[in-house]
């Protein structure tokens, strides 16, 4: 008996080998998981934030947790297994704030209509995916500034986690400030800081996984983590956002601006999350090429399509994919823990939005810190990878956007090398980028 059950075990195995090539990419089972769950736990919060969001536009909330959930699982399972990357989708943040308070609040569309918009910015970034365009857009750009949109995205995580942990706060005078380091949520995101980049610091397995759970454990006296009820519920119906989008509605000529300006803050942020992440995995050649790009950047497409027809906004893949990137994530067995996860979140509801903020900050910073190390590939004593790199990386968390940072960014390289007389070594699509991003700043920011 234990000998059929080894034998199977090791079928099992190399079937998993076999399918996403763990020993070629210097991983295994344990460590795809480890990654899986902690790549899961920094982005589960968007299973409580996007309904709350989409809500405000009119939307059903109960419905809308169901999309999310679904939306991500569908979207993050095609990714692993088509294109065999440990990225993560789910609906964006930002975009679905877009979608709700300008799209819905501030222009009048229906939600309905607003949800059309949505699918067919997804179908222009099939379209754009299959012929290759999007690919084209990533090989075009300098290996300087993907080095510089990695660290970039580092800072703007770590920012993100600042903030969630109530480190950094708002302030009119200064714009930001440090916050109260003595409300008892931000000593928790201290406290869980410290234990993790410990844990971190000693090479412990799993160190950021761990450092959340222990940080959500801590919690609980401290009255942060609120034990839930139970530990599963019944799901909510999805019916009253389920194939409600009104395609023909968003075809009207009035809508062609806001469907642009999905398509194009959905294009950026993918392109600057993908070559941020990506450059962490070994995914990127020699030449600053995605390995698979294409079938990457088409399930991402497809991700949005989905998403459109359960009942939500533009779905993307998500910065925290490098959470579990850094703890060993290597192949699409990542993003199926990931997927599995986001099903079992529609039953184990409770328990999966138990994890409070404070509880995920730390694992948002300590991933900065390690994305932040692409700065040291930039020769900043050359002014002309310096210079938009410096723009890039930095504006990326003062923008509180990935696409406008890239946006400067790009525009700050080719007016450079332009005017100081190297144009011709400046790929022809940076030229047309350049030119794109500075209409849109014109006539739709």
């Amino acid at each position: 008996m234990k000998e059929e059950m080894a034998i199977s075990n090791k079928s099992s195995e190399s079937l998993v080998e076999r399918i996403f090539n763990l020993s070629e990419s210097g991983t295994d089972v344990r460590t795809e998981i480890t990654a899986g769950i902690t790549t899961f736990v920094t982005m589960a919060y968007i299973l409580l934030v996007n309904p709350v969001i989409l809500k405000d536009a009119g939307l059903d909330q109960g419905a809308v947790f169901m999309a999310t959930a679904l939306a991500a699982a569908i979207s993050t399972l095609f990714m692993g297994l088509y294109a065999n990357y440990p990225f993560a989708l789910a609906p964006g943040m930002g975009l679905n704030a877009f979608f709700a308070y300008v799209m819905v609040g501030s222009m009048k569309i229906p939600w309905q209509t607003a949800l059309g918009a949505v699918f067919i910015s997804g179908i222009i970034a099939v379209i754009v995916t299959l012929t290759g365009l999007r690919e084209l857009l990533i090989k075009a750009i300098p290996l300087q500034l993907k080095h510089a949109v990695g660290a970039g995205i580092g800072l703007f995580i770590a920012f993100i986690g600042f903030k969630n942990a109530g480190i950094v706060v708002s302030n009119p005078s200064t714009f930001v400030d440090l916050g109260n380091l003595k409300d008892p949520g931000t000593l928790l995101a201290i406290i869980g800081l410290v234990i993790t980049a410990v844990l971190v610091a000693r090479g412990v397995k799993g160190g950021i996984l761990l450092g959340i759970v222990l940080t959500t454990i801590i919690g609980i006296p401290m009255g942060i983590t609120k034990l839930p009820a139970s530990l599963i519920s019944a799901p909510p119906s999805i019916a009253p956002g389920f194939l409600k989008l009104d395609i023909v509605g968003a075809l009207k000529l009035s809508m062609y601006p806001v469907i642009f300006s999905l398509f194009f803050a959905d294009l950026f942020d993918t392109i600057g999350t993908f070559v941020g992440v990506a450059s962490r995995t070994g995914m990127i050649d020699e030449k600053g090429n995605l390995k698979r790009g294409n079938k990457a950047l088409l399930a991402d497409s497809l991700g949005t399509v989905v998403g459109a027809l359960l009942g939500t906004s533009n779905t993307t893949t998500y910065v925290e994919s490098a959470a579990g990137v850094s703890v060993g994530g290597r192949t699409g067995l990542t993003s199926v823990v990931v997927s599995l996860l986001f099903l079992a979140s529609i039953i184990f509801s409770p328990l999966a939005l138990a994890v409070p903020a404070q509880a995920t900050a730390p694992a948002l910073i300590i991933v900065g810190v390690f994305m932040a190390s692409s700065l040291n590939e930039i020769k900043f004593d050359n002014i002309y990878e310096a210079f938009p790199a410096f723009i890039t990386a930095l504006l990326m968390p003062l923008t509180f956007s990935i696409s406008m940072g890239l946006a400067l960014g790009f525009i700050s390289y080719t007016l450079l090398m332009l005017f100081s007389g190297r144009g011709k070594e400046v790929h022809w699509m940076m030229y047309v980028l350049t030119l794109t991003f500075a209409l849109y700043f014109i006539f739709l920011r």
